[in-house]
């Protein structure tokens, strides 16, 4: 299963980090590779906030949406991403988020196996390039939108 993390520090608050993950429906605008995001459900229940969602990833021709359950926990700071439907056979990231003097320092960890083979072999050779692109795509959102004047 392609595994691949990514940690950076981000010149914006932890706050501010946090809602632009949670920011689903955003992404199309800025995360490479992603067409389309829809959220389902979002409820509060105590320190968690659940998202059901779908993200659409691909291009060209070649695109497929899958289902996620999100879940934020308010007192770790950390989200937690597991999919429940669609190519994948299996997903699991967590976002992390810590203060830090300048901002804030994420940690962003992934792991996932696609069903067809042939692509899992393909993204395993490629997703730590990949997941440096779309960190590099959530800082440059980051910086737009809480950092320009």
């Amino acid at each position: 299963m392609p595994k691949a993390s990514v940690k950076r520090l981000i010149a914006c608050s932890k706050g501010q980090l946090i809602d632009l993950v949670l920011d689903i429906e955003k992404y199309p605008l800025f995360v490479p590779f992603c067409i389309d995001a829809h959220v389902y459900e979002k409820n509060e229940q105590g320190d968690l906030i659940l998202i059901i969602a779908d993200l659409t990833i691909g291009k060209g021709p070649l695109k497929d949406t899958y289902k996620s359950d999100i879940q934020y926990n308010k007192k770790s700071n950390s989200i937690k991403v597991t999919n429940i439907g669609g190519p994948l056979k299996y997903l699991e990231n967590t976002w992390n988020f810590n203060d830090y003097e300048g901002g804030t320092e994420i940690f962003f960890d992934i792991d996932f196996e696609i069903e067809n083979k042939f692509l899992n072999i393909i993204m395993t050779k490629s997703f730590q390039f990949c997941l440096d692109k779309i960190a590099d795509a959530f800082e440059k959102r980051a910086s737009k939108l809480f950092n320009d004047v």
